[in-house]
């Protein structure tokens, strides 16, 4: 008894001594979801977080067939719509990892200049994809895709033989 008491006030003092490490985020957050863009098993969702610091972090999380960790899926924020095409790149993301299926980008400032915080995000009119390939005739086929900030799209709606493919232009 005298052992458990002792094991229990330790874990208690061991708990309440120990520090916690300051929140780097401000508590404004968005998830939107990534619909399957291709005949490839692919979906998911980014979650849109604003930093203390500055800035918003990208977190995409896909769901489907994991693969080699030297396999990345390239992935891009566009200006506009899914359906418009050649829209511009407004950033480029961090790679998907084929192996994690997650990616984690921060962004501060879109290729147009334009500074982007939680609150200028909350007009902003784009979207996410997420390529097979950065490259070749792999580049055109769309894992996943989805409108980000103020693009509201139902999973009803999502109709992906009308997603245009990237203008590479950033």
């Amino acid at each position: 008894m005298r052992k458990l008491i002792l094991v229990l006030f330790l874990g208690i003092t061991i708990l309440g001594c120990s520090e916690t490490e300051p929140g780097i985020y401000t508590g404004n957050d968005k998830t939107f979801q990534l619909y399957k863009s291709s005949d490839f098993e692919f979906s998911g969702i980014v979650e849109v977080k604003e930093l203390i610091a500055g800035g918003l972090e990208f977190n995409i999380s896909l769901e489907g067939p994991k693969g080699d960790a030297g396999i990345s899926y390239p992935a891009h924020l566009h200006f506009g719509g899914i359906d418009e095409p050649d829209v511009v790149i407004a950033a480029m993301l961090n790679p998907v990892n084929s192996a994690t299926l997650k990616s984690n980008t921060l962004i501060t400032k879109l290729s147009d200049g334009t500074n982007l915080d939680f609150e200028s995000f909350q007009s902003f009119r784009g979207h996410i994809k997420v390529h097979l390939a950065a490259e070749g005739p792999d580049y055109r086929t769309i894992l996943v895709s989805g409108h980000v900030g103020n693009i509201s799209i139902r999973n009803s709606d999502f109709d992906r033989s009308k997603i245009a493919v990237c203008g590479n232009s950033f």
